[in-house]
């Protein structure tokens, strides 16, 4: 790897510890169903959308509620705090589109159908208020 290379990698690296995030990769549900749960909690403070997506009658708030217990995992690992203690909330999630499985249904008069089976990844970002305050000034 060249220095310049290395350099810019360097720097990718220290500001991605500060980041407090969990992945999901390849989920199979709808990126459009999985958005309408994202939606739900989006800014939310971490125990309020906990309560939110335990309670919620949405297949993929059961994978939303596992994927936010992990990004406040990975927050108290990384800060060695308690999540109690701190001001958590989900500062950022995103939706990507997956891979789609295309599969073939039978139709009457020799035709086929297409079905499509989506899948998505869901990428969940949680920060302290008071971190989030600190950087601004």
């Amino acid at each position: 790897m060249g220095a310049r290379k290395k350099i810019s990698a360097d720097r990718r690296k220290e500001a991605r510890q500060t980041l407090y995030f969990a992945k999901l990769n390849d989920v199979p549900t709808s990126p459009r169903k999985m958005r309408l749960v994202a939606d739900m909690i989006r800014g939310m403070e971490v125990n309020k959308a906990l309560s939110v997506l335990k309670f919620s009658s949405k297949e993929a708030s059961r994978r939303m509620e596992k994927l936010l217990k992990s990004a406040i995992s990975n927050w108290e690992i990384k800060t060695e705090q308690k999540a109690d203690n701190a001001n958590l909330f989900v500062s950022k999630v995103y939706v990507n589109e997956g891979t789609t499985l295309k599969r073939l249904r039978t139709a009457p008069q020799g035709r086929g159908y297409r079905i499509r089976k989506r899948s998505n990844h869901v990428t969940l970002y949680v920060d302290s208020k008071n971190n989030n305050d600190t950087n601004q000034i």
